[in-house]
């Protein structure tokens, strides 16, 4: 007689997964190239590509090669471009008044990326850290960095953006109040359609080190931006922020770093359903890139699984420095 076993379970998870066909049936989530935002960074010049060196891969561009970038991210489908600027200390003033100068570098390149590519979404970057010779996002007074000063500035940064053609509106310095001041700005200014992705939760994260290098921020930063910035403890916090910010106007809402706060990204967007998005920042980049470049991963599977997390977690899209690079194995290249 043969044994008696008892009965499998009539669920055999397995069977969903026995091949690519089945697999792809039952997937829950799908990485499309529309999902891609690409952060470039602009500098002043002409004809420059260079290097930053703690982000392989990444270059500052003058604003004519900003062009081809934009060209790079139209033949590949990406279809939003976000401008970061690089200003050398010599450059930085404790007033800022650069940032909201019509002429600086990152202006120019927002106007001429519209004007060669005006179908590419342009973001801009609304923060003083890259024009303030104490390399904070705000004004210093006395060692404080100081709120509704900056956010004066901040108005006048983001209508400088505004007017160069940006179709959204990236503030990034995370003081308080900053969102409606700049909607009422520009409804004031006629620039109704012009939305805000507002940086919500924004931590005060070691992740952003190689970004520094990118903008010339690192050796200007004086102390920590940790009065302003978010406690990397707190969860119930970026709620509220959020909540705020969305109040106050923003259209779309941001999570600062990316893959350490996917739990942020999935709380935000239960609570609230609006447009979620992540940064997957220059430390995330360039410890995908080191540990590829010394072999100890496959740096393509780790780029797709990292940006495929993003979605799982909730984000509609991701900033990162690997959107020409992931538009291409999406575009079957």
């Amino acid at each position: 007689m043969h044994p008696v076993h008892a009965p499998f379970p009539a669920t055999r998870l397995r069977r969903t997964r026995v091949s690519p066909a089945m697999r792809a049936l039952v997937r829950e989530n799908a990485l499309e190239v529309g999902d891609l935002i690409w952060p470039i960074f602009v500098r002043a010049g002409e004809g420059i590509v260079e290097p930053v060196p703690s982000m392989p891969g990444v270059m500052r561009r003058s604003v004519d090669k900003v062009l081809e970038a934009a060209a790079e991210a139209d033949a590949l489908g990406v279809g939003a471009i976000c401008v970061f600027p690089y200003t050398g200390l010599e450059d930085r003033t404790e007033d800022c008044a650069g940032a909201w100068d019509p002429q600086n570098p990152a202006n120019r390149a927002i106007a001429a990326i519209k004007q060669a590519y005006p179908h590419i979404a342009v973001m801009s970057d609304v923060a003083l850290d890259t024009y303030n010779i104490n390399g904070h996002d705000g004004f210093v007074e006395d060692g404080i960095i100081v709120n509704d000063r900056t956010v004066e500035a901040l108005v006048k940064m983001a209508l400088s953006q505004a007017e160069a053609g940006a179709d959204i509106i990236g503030p990034s310095d995370m003081m308080d109040g900053r969102i409606g001041a700049i909607r009422e700005a520009l409804e004031g200014a006629g620039h109704s359609s012009v939305a805000i992705l507002s940086y919500a939760a924004k931590y005060a994260s070691a992740f952003y080190g190689p970004f520094r290098d990118a903008v010339g921020a690192s050796g200007a930063l004086t102390g920590d931006k940790k009065t302003y910035q978010m406690d990397p403890a707190n969860s119930d916090e970026a709620l509220r922020l959020v909540a705020r910010d969305l109040a106050e106007g923003a259209d779309m809402v941001m999570v600062k770093p990316g893959q350490p706060y996917l739990d942020i990204c999935r709380r935000v967007k239960d609570q609230f359903g609006a447009p979620t998005f992540a940064y997957q920042v220059s430390g995330e980049y360039s410890m995908i890139k080191a540990a590829a470049q010394n072999g100890w991963i496959d740096e393509e599977r780790v780029m797709l699984e990292s940006l495929m997390a993003f979605k799982r977690a909730g984000c509609d899209g991701i900033l990162t420095y690997f959107a020409p690079a992931a538009a291409r194995i999406l575009n079957g290249g």
